[in-house]
Parts: structure tokens; sequence; C-alpha cells
């Protein structure tokens, strides 16, 4: 019987850095609600954040739409752009637009 050596890196036995499909899929919806999200500010609150052109564009082409296809076509679209865009910055802007009142539980009455 030979001695096989023991796999030191985990690449070599199968296991690579790379997310697995659920994570890469919890990304993908991450990022599309932060991009549907977007939907809801003004133009001019758009305007104040560093998007790019083309999501600007597809932001503007949502608000635009009245099929709910199409709209749902369109935030899948605005989903797959928003994976490209840091998040970090759009968030915190969000957070700033809400306010702290709003991340309160509303009570049960």
């Amino acid at each position: 019987m030979q001695d096989k050596e023991p796999l030191e890196d985990g690449a070599a036995a199968g296991h690579d850095e790379r997310p697995s499909r659920s994570a890469r899929k919890r990304e993908a919806l991450a990022a599309q609600k932060l991009g549907e999200s977007l939907l809801g500010l003004k133009p001019v609150e758009l305007d104040a954040l560093d998007l790019p052109e083309e999501l600007r564009a597809a932001l503007a082409e949502a608000r635009r739409l009245t099929s709910r296809a199409a709209l749902a076509r369109q935030r899948q679209y605005i989903g797959r752009l928003m994976r490209d865009v840091d998040p970090e910055p759009l968030e915190r802007a969000l957070a700033a637009r809400r306010g702290p009142g709003t991340l309160r539980a509303k009570m049960p009455r």
C-alpha cells in the first residue's frame, strides 16, 4: 500500500476560496433590495450619490415603467448593476435619510 501525503492546501482538496452559491444569491438579493430602495429617492438625492451613469439611467427607466412585469425585470437589472457598486456609502446615505426614529420597532397596541 502506498503512503498518500496529506493535502496541505484546501484548493487541492477541492475547496476553493470563493463563496458558496447560496452566499452569492444572498449577496445578489441584498444588492437588488438596495437598488430598489434607491428607487424611493428623489432625483436630487440621487445626484448627491456617486452612482455610475448606467445605474442612474436604469433607475430613471424604472420610474418611467408602468408594466408590472417590465418593472420586475428592471429591478433585476438594477440589482445586477448594484453588484458592481460599493454598498457602504449608499447604505449610509439611506440610513441618514430615514433618520434615527425609523430603526425602532413599532410597539403592539
